[in-house]
């Protein structure tokens, strides 16, 4: 039986020059961990991250400093620039008129309906959308004393109700996020207010930890999500250099079919039928292909069992032995190497590969 994802009808917003819903392809996005005022730290981590292939960058914004350095940022960069904004919404406007593409506020202290208004209309005269962003940590106090702690239909009402406020000022370019490091929550905060709302949604798991931890935290959380067609943008959020996030974004949608972007790479964990260095091969393979684009499935297969057969069906692949392996194209062998040769021999065959498409 095939598996196919149906995915929410949602309103669609642009963010700079990428489109967010309405059927529009997922976005892959990240937020750098440079202080802002330093422009050329800011946009050299910017740059690593475009090359990952991320799509909207997010930086925070916690003094005048930073809200001036986006002007700056902007011009040596190429993805759309979203400014996270807490507490002082006057930092809000100031990023909007230095040229951000979006803002995020945090409804939990953002301040009074006075200030969010003053946003609104801010983002209204530049014509950026706001992203409506709920954390589980900073919930509103009133919300929190009716609700006794940060349950999802806590979460859900802090949304809904800074999106009527948003609609009352007259303003509707909004995508909305509610998160949580509690996977569970996450999805059922989500899968509520996908009930109640057809703004796009940016999802993820806030806090989600180091690399293992976060990694399988987002993968569970976000992919369920997925194959639930909630989603129109995505975060994978680690304590990590940001390009492991983006990297991960791409693996998860890659794994569900949602999106294809460089190669996937087939690799078996290695048994003691493998007789040589297997894990040092597809690592320095995995660090060479990272930035490759083009949709091609690479196997390295270090056994005679279903490395052959895994290898063949691949468009390029490996399969080693004692001493040598052999090269696939397109489930042919195209001839026999010695180990040494194997890595360099493979991503010629890519690069070929890449020309050829």
């Amino acid at each position: 039986m095939s598996f196919s994802i149906n995915r929410r009808h949602t309103r669609q917003i642009r963010v700079g020059h990428i489109p967010i819903g309405g059927g529009a392809p997922i976005a892959v996005q990240s937020m750098t961990n440079t202080n802002t005022a330093d422009v050329r730290a800011t946009v050299a981590q910017i740059q690593r991250l475009e090359e990952a292939g991320c799509e909207i960058v997010r930086v925070a914004v916690p003094d005048t400093e930073a809200a001036g350095a986006i002007a700056g940022i902007k011009k040596a960069v190429h993805i759309p620039l979203v400014a996270d904004i807490h507490f002082d919404y006057r930092l809000a406007i100031a990023s909007a008129q230095a040229g951000a593409d979006s803002l995020r506020i945090n409804p939990g202290n953002i301040g009074s309906r006075r200030k969010i208004k003053a946003v609104a209309e801010a983002a209204a005269a530049c014509g950026i959308p706001i992203r409506i962003g709920v954390n589980a940590g900073s919930l509103e106090k009133d919300i929190l004393i009716r609700h006794g702690t940060a349950t999802d239909e806590a979460l859900v009402e802090s949304a809904l109700r800074h999106i009527r406020l948003m609609q009352e000022f007259g303003f509707d370019q909004l995508k909305v996020a509610i998160k949580s490091s509690d996977v569970r929550q996450t999805i059922s905060a989500y899968r509520l207010l996908a009930q109640e709302t057809d703004f796009p949604l940016h999802i993820g798991i806030t806090e989600a930890g180091g690399l293992y931890t976060g990694i399988v935290k987002s993968a569970l959380g976000i992919g369920m999500m997925l194959t639930e067609g909630i989603g129109d943008t995505l975060r994978v959020s680690l304590t990590r250099d940001p390009v492991e996030e983006v990297r991960v974004g791409f693996e998860i949608l890659k794994a569900l079919g949602i999106r294809r972007r460089g190669p996937e790479i087939i690799s078996c964990p290695t048994c003691g039928r493998c007789k040589f260095d297997l894990f040092s091969l597809a690592e320095a393979a995995e660090k060479e292909l990272m930035t490759r684009t083009v949709p091609i499935t690479v196997a390295i297969m270090g056994c005679p069992v279903n490395g052959p057969g895994e290898a063949k069906a691949a468009d390029v692949g490996i399969a080693g032995g004692k001493d040598a392996g052999v090269l696939f194209k397109k489930g042919r062998v195209v001839c026999k190497l010695g180990q040494d040769k194997l890595l360099e021999a493979l991503l010629n065959a890519v690069d070929e590969f890449e020309e050829d498409s």
